[in-house]
């Protein structure tokens, strides 16, 4: 098995999704079977979140999580669909579905635990596993989300709740740099760094991965892959 996560940029239009679909069919061409945890696509999450604020200065955050789940959801179901007519078995889960229990904070909620006892049902019949990244549920069964970027820690909790040792996180940026390579031309990759400067690069205000990810795959031992949607460049590690 592999789990794979897939941010915005990386699913933004219909081209974008067909050039994710093939990092997924390399890894079934290897034998593997896939879970895949994907973002909203684009910049959905921010339209949606300027919709509420036309409606309300200060948008009820229950409906809000209601509402900017609606992109993942959009993401998942459109990528299965593609996938299915590829050929590959491929089903979508919202997180609900997929087991992902949280606590009550909307908008900021916090995994408490994921029953990955759907998943695991599903690849028994499925090639791919296609989940909803950045939601789960409380106790009370509302909707709610972990905060933006929150996609990273739902792949990297789901790859420690399927007992798996490594995820990939595909981008639109080919690693881990140690400064924005879009602006800076002295940008360095940084081909393999450790869970500490990890977190000091995303506490620091760096995007590349959310903050929480990095402390689950520290407490878990889970390496991350950090590659790019759009070359077959090697990518980086982070790991212990």
């Amino acid at each position: 098995m592999k789990v794979v996560k897939f941010g915005g940029s990386s699913l933004a239009n219909d081209e974008n999704l067909r050039k994710a679909a093939q990092k997924i069919i390399q890894f079934l061409k290897e034998g593997q079977k896939v879970v895949a945890i994907l973002s909203a696509q684009g910049k959905t999450t921010d339209t949606l979140l300027e919709d509420a604020k036309k409606l309300s200065n200060h948008p009820n955050k229950r409906e809000l999580d209601m509402l900017i789940s609606v992109g993942e959801q959009i993401s998942i179901s459109k990528f299965a669909i593609l996938l299915n007519e590829m050929g590959y078995r491929t089903i979508s889960l919202t997180g609900e579905q997929a087991g992902i229990i949280t606590d009550e904070n909307h908008t900021k909620a916090k995994i408490q635990e994921i029953y990955t006892d759907r998943i695991e049902k599903e690849l028994e019949v499925n090639d791919i596993v296609v989940i909803a990244g950045f939601q789960g549920v409380d106790r009370d069964g509302n909707i709610t989300t972990l905060g933006r970027n929150g996609s990273d820690t739902s792949a990297i909790a789901i790859t420690a709740a399927l007992d798996q040792r490594e995820c990939y996180i595909f981008t639109d940026i080919d690693g881990i740099y140690d400064k924005d390579p879009n602006q800076y031309l002295d940008a360095k990759k940084l081909n393999i760094i450790s869970y500490e400067e990890m977190n000091k690069l995303a506490q620091s205000g760096a995007k590349v991965l959310h903050d929480r990810c990095v402390k689950i795959a520290q407490k878990y031992n889970i390496k991350i892959i950090v590659q790019s949607t759009f070359s077959d460049n090697e990518g980086s590690v982070v790991q212990k």
